[in-house]
């Protein structure tokens, strides 16, 4: 299948601003991207990628003062499966787990393990080792955690959700990722498109979403609190140890959001050999 997917994003600033955008697909999906994947700035600016340490991508420009657009619009290719479902993956001991994965069994900025670690043992530690233990978790935060599109806190931590008991998909992510790593289950939080394919479409304004992966059985499974079931159209944008690594854009600089507009919808068949052509 293919998905057409982009935004509009706008903000105005009171002077030149340097901003790091992580707007682009993940590296490890550019070979899905069918037609360009090209940022467009209104008015043009310069603009250089790199990659992080995670190897997302990542695009740096000086917005000049005024309002600055920034758009993109290109079709991905897609299995059209659901997220893989592995219930036999075991958890790998912390002492033979890769040293790559090793720090995404740390406590971060909105992960605060050392907050939670009682209570994960207490709810989940009678639970089977590995996929069981993953999906008690799951089954816990999306049963917990009421979403509310409009209780989004840029600064609540996964404690701070789990006391409060509302949020985002940023807060179910968070939360999940902070009881897996208390459990010794490396999770890392990931950011990117996920449109209303194979379910019924909700009324909430489309957005970006966040889920989380975690490492069982020698690989990373997508796991998402949230929903609480697998979905299809996943498209990750990038991953890190919490949503300090995988901001969207950030400024260094007062930028004040004035426009936010996220499209992603599984194009009709027949409908893809006119996309790439307009393209």
């Amino acid at each position: 299948m293919k998905i057409r997917t982009g935004y509009t994003i706008a903000f105005d600033t009171l002077a030149p601003t340097p901003m790091v955008l992580m707007l682009s697909v993940h590296p490890s999906r550019a070979r899905d991207v069918l037609t360009p994947e090209t940022i467009s700035f209104d008015p043009p600016v310069p603009a250089r990628q790199y990659r992080d340490a995670f190897d997302n991508l990542c695009t740096r420009i000086v917005a000049p003062a005024g309002r600055i657009r920034m758009s993109a619009d290109f079709t991905v290719r897609d299995s059209g499966q659901p997220d893989v479902q592995a219930p036999e993956a075991r958890q790998i001991p912390v002492a033979e787990l890769p040293d790559a994965v090793l720090p995404f069994l740390m406590g971060s900025r909105y992960c605060d393990t050392d907050k939670l670690s009682a209570f994960a043992w207490q709810q989940f530690g009678r639970v089977p080792e590995g996929w069981a233990r993953v999906q008690a978790i799951v089954d816990f935060v999306h049963g917990h955690i009421r979403f509310d599109y409009m209780q989004a806190d840029a600064t609540r931590s996964a404690f701070e959700a789990y006391q409060q008991r509302r949020g985002v998909c940023r807060d179910f992510a968070h939360l999940a990722v902070a009881l897996c790593r208390c459990m010794n289950i490396p999770a890392r939080y990931c950011t990117g498109y996920l449109g209303d394919i194979g379910v019924p479409p909700v009324p909430d304004p489309m957005d970006f979403s966040a889920w989380f992966e975690a490492y069982l059985g020698g690989r990373w499974y997508t796991f998402d609190a949230r929903h609480n079931r697998p979905r299809i159209g996943r498209i990750v944008m990038a991953r890190g140890r919490d949503a300090t690594d995988v901001a969207l854009t950030t400024s260094f600089g007062q930028a004040r959001l004035a426009e936010f507009q996220v499209h992603t919808d599984e194009v009709p068949e027949g409908a893809d050999r006119r996309l790439e052509q307009a393209a």
